[in-house]
């Protein structure tokens, strides 16, 4: 209980923290054009290591203050088929995504969706009975790689090791502060070539069940990530790294 209690009061500041600061919206934004991404995988689910592909469908469409955009993931594994969807469909708002549905269904586990009501300005889950306010600047776990893509572009210089960048972000059932910190730069082979990137962490905090995310970000290549490595608690994980890239 005393455990319980630490989280919530440390939660609880940080949420604090982050409305008073509201740093997600006093940045600038810029959106990188739409792409279809392809990658090959290594993975481990189910304690069963798999390889397989995976795409990520990025679309901007409407110009002004009608923009939206749609997030689309689809992950594939030898013998098991589909391992992951996700999708983030939304509206481009002053503080640059702002999501209305969050979408995913992960292997064998039933869909979950996440809802972002703008007229009453609060997310809802179909997971849980939580529900959050909406202040602006609030992601989801799809749509969080993108806006931080979108502040890494327009950032220039301040986009450096050390730098860290916060989001509120909702998944399957609540939501939760998220910490990004650049690593710093790294080479990178792939199968497009051999790429300086951005290396960029965030990880869980303290007594969290909840996954690290690793993504590398190649400046040359729109600021796109060519490789992305997802790993849960149990040591489960999903490691993608860029096949092609169509524009």
């Amino acid at each position: 209980m005393q455990k319980m209690r630490t989280r919530l009061f440390f939660t609880a500041g940080i949420l604090l923290s982050l409305a008073a600061h509201a740093d997600n919206g006093s940045r600038a934004y810029n959106l990188p054009p739409s792409a279809d991404l392809q990658y090959a995988i290594k993975a481990k689910q189910s304690g069963m290591s798999v390889s397989g592909e995976a795409t990520v469908k990025w679309q901007v469409t409407g110009a002004g203050g009608n923009q939206k955009y749609s997030v689309v993931t689809e992950t594939r594994a030898m013998l098991v088929g589909k391992i992951l969807d996700a999708s983030s469909i939304g509206s481009i708002d002053g503080y640059g995504l702002a999501p209305e549905k969050f979408a995913e269904k992960r292997f064998r586990k039933a869909e979950t969706v996440t809802s972002f009501d703008r007229a009453v300005k609060q997310i809802s889950f179909t997971e849980s009975t939580e529900k959050y306010p909406i202040k602006g600047g609030e992601q989801d776990r799809t749509s969080a790689v993108w806006q931080l893509i979108a502040l890494a572009r327009a950032a220039g210089d301040k986009f450096k090791a050390g730098s860290e960048w916060k989001f509120l972000v909702a998944g399957r059932r609540d939501a939760d502060p998220w910490f990004f910190k650049v690593s710093g730069q790294e080479q990178l082979r792939t199968a497009v070539g051999e790429l300086t990137v951005v290396h960029v962490v965030k990880a869980p905090p303290p007594d969290s069940k909840d996954q690290q995310l690793d993504l590398w970000l190649a400046p040359s290549l729109e600021w796109y990530p060519v490789r992305i490595r997802f790993e849960d608690a149990d040591g489960d994980y999903v490691d993608q790294l860029i096949s092609n890239i169509k524009k």
